[in-house]
């Protein structure tokens, strides 16, 4: 798009870093139910919009007045939208076949599936393998734990935010087509998805806690329970105290607090009863 007009309104390389670290910083200043993000954007958009239409005063008010609406994403995978917007309103100010319509229509097309994509693998699948893995670095109360869960998110996501913003800025429409390609995103979430059950699964191992006390006694000869289970499998109780509460979780809907009172009231039954 870029490419079929002369561009007499430039966009330096600066303008749009500036633009990136703007969203970076303030995705989620001023959040509110009636434009969510949208404060944000139209602080991000702000500066490109003043050099792009600061000779026009009324084409200017009414690029910062439509970014003003109602936007909400993942701000990560996210950012890619602001860049491709800030790509649609220089081609918009140097007359290309860009109109206000289109520009509106791209970011509310986007920020759906994008939420969607983001928040299915940053959130529900990335960051709780970071948790999981900051919980076994914890144990003791280990700070460690907690230092490494935030250089890992923080060294992620920041440069993330950054390569998509400015990706989205340089491919333009483009962007949409690799970005919402089913097969990578497929891929993609698979991957991830495997390598989090591997790491919530070791976790549990290691950090759920039930130990078997009783002791079967006949005569002389006692058996410890634990001992026998430990031969068979190790951590076969808490593999099954884990199950069972993601059973609970996803087929009887059961919420944490849920989860925890039915933990303490298992943990007080098998301690009266002395197996524990």
């Amino acid at each position: 798009m870029k490419e079929e007009i002369t561009m007499s309104k430039k966009l330096d390389r600066k303008d749009v870093k500036n633009a990136a670290w703007t969203w970076m910083f303030f995705h989620h200043c001023a959040q509110n139910f009636e434009r969510m993000q949208g404060l944000a954007f139209c602080h991000t958009m702000s500066k490109p919009l003043e050099k792009l239409y600061g000779d026009n005063p009324e084409e200017l008010k009414a690029a910062l007045t439509r970014h003003m609406q109602f936007f909400n994403t993942e701000p990560q995978l996210g950012s890619v939208i602001p860049g491709i917007t800030i790509a649609l309103e220089e081609a918009r100010a140097n007359g290309g076949e860009v109109d206000a319509e289109l520009i509106m229509g791209t970011k509310n097309a986007l920020m759906g599936p994008f939420a969607g994509i983001g928040d299915s693998i940053l959130m529900g699948t990335y960051s709780p393998i970071l948790l999981s893995i900051a919980i076994g670095l914890s144990t003791g109360g280990s700070p460690i734990g907690a230092i490494f869960f935030v250089i890992a998110w923080l060294g992620t996501v920041i440069p993330l935010k950054y390569f998509m913003f400015m990706k989205g800025y340089d491919l333009g429409m483009d962007a949409v087509k690799l970005l919402m390609n089913k097969e990578i995103k497929d891929k993609i979430t698979t991957a991830l998805t495997m390598v989090g059950l591997i790491v919530i699964g070791g976790v549990a191992s290691t950090t759920v806690a039930a130990p078997i006390k009783f002791v079967f006694t006949a005569g002389e000869m006692t058996v410890s329970i634990q001992e026998i289970l430990n031969k068979i499998m190790p951590t076969l109780v808490p593999m099954l105290v884990t199950v069972g509460c993601w059973l609970l979780a996803d087929r009887k809907g059961w919420n944490s607090n849920k989860l925890i009172l039915g933990i303490l009231g298992l943990a007080a039954v098998m301690v009266l009863l002395g197996i524990m």
